[in-house]
């Protein structure tokens, strides 16, 4: 019963370097994973890729051959994949039940629209795998209202969409204010609760919003009434904030409650360390925007996980 992670995100959000960070941190508590490359245009792999769609097919000779554009060029590739699936499958079984982390490509139409991924997951499912999305989102959307309230737009619909244990993640939190300060504290952007304030800003930031106030008050409702989003925070280079993160996906995915192998227990005893919930967004809030944890005390916490 292979368990194992479904890595998607806009492009730039960070799924490379996250599958790269993941596969260093695993490997260190001894659980055997491997890397599957579903991204067509991924050519320079910064991690060691057991999996690589390129095999199969990429996206500049479908470009090439069929005149397509980027778009068009990833859409053919993914359905192809669905198409040749045995062959994924076959590369699969050949790992046997690694923990495994799928990382997709970056097109948002691929989890909002297309149901390609969506059926290419449930035939993962259906050979027994055990997955988890994990969304990513670049942090430094929170920055700006509009953006942040589009990012939410696209984690619900990707929730929606897919149908798995979804996990959302802001990375890249450690940059988060290099593009800006935040309006509120770290606590209002990943609980997403009283989204009114953000109408506020953005009528007061231009006469755009303004103008457009209703559909910005449709759309925050939107997300108010369906409850489901919240978001863990992730600096893929903090030892703590990938435990946090890990310790999350494996509830959702169920690893937690079995299918150990010998050796692998110690990724739990260092989740189970990790801060969570309110005091693990404090612990970033302090450590990265507010800049009050002292460089020593940091490097004594992880070193003491």
């Amino acid at each position: 019963m292979p368990f194992g992670q479904v890595v998607i995100g806009p492009p730039g959000s960070g799924k490379t370097t996250y599958c790269r960070g993941m596969q260093q941190f695993l490997t260190g508590m001894q659980r055997n994973v491997a890397v599957i490359n579903l991204d067509p245009a991924n050519e320079n792999l910064a991690y060691e890729c057991a999996v690589d769609i390129a095999e199969l097919i990429t996206m500049e000779d479908v470009m090439s051959s069929l005149k397509l554009g980027p778009n068009g060029a990833m859409m053919y590739c993914i359905h192809y994949l669905e198409t040749n699936f045995d062959w994924l499958r076959g590369k699969l079984e050949a790992l046997g039940d690694r923990y495994v982390l799928f990382d997709l490509p970056g097109q948002v139409e691929l989890h909002t629209h297309d149901g390609t991924v969506k059926r290419i997951v449930d035939r993962l499912q259906k050979l027994d795998y055990r997955l988890a999305a994990v969304h990513l989102v670049d942090a430094h959307y929170c920055t700006d209202p509009a953006k942040y309230i589009s990012a939410l737009m696209v984690s619900l619909k990707t929730m929606l969409m897919l149908e798995l244990p979804h996990i959302n993640v802001l990375s890249k939190i450690d940059l988060v204010e290099s593009y800006g300060k935040l309006d509120f504290n770290l606590d209002y952007y990943t609980e997403v609760q009283d989204l009114d304030y953000l109408l506020q800003r953005l009528d007061d930031d231009s006469p755009r919003g303004r103008k457009y106030h209703g559909l910005n008050k449709a759309l925050c409702e939107l997300v108010e009434d369906f409850g489901l989003l919240g978001f863990y925070t992730l600096c893929i280079e903090d030892k703590m904030s990938v435990a946090n993160v890990m310790q999350a996906i494996d509830k959702a995915n169920g690893c937690v409650f079995g299918g150990l192998e010998m050796g692998n227990e110690s990724i739990f005893s260092v989740a189970a360390r990790a801060d969570h919930g309110e005091q693990e967004v404090k612990r970033v809030q302090d450590r990265y925007i507010d800049h009050q944890e002292d460089d020593d005390v940091a490097v004594r916490i992880v070193a003491s996980v």
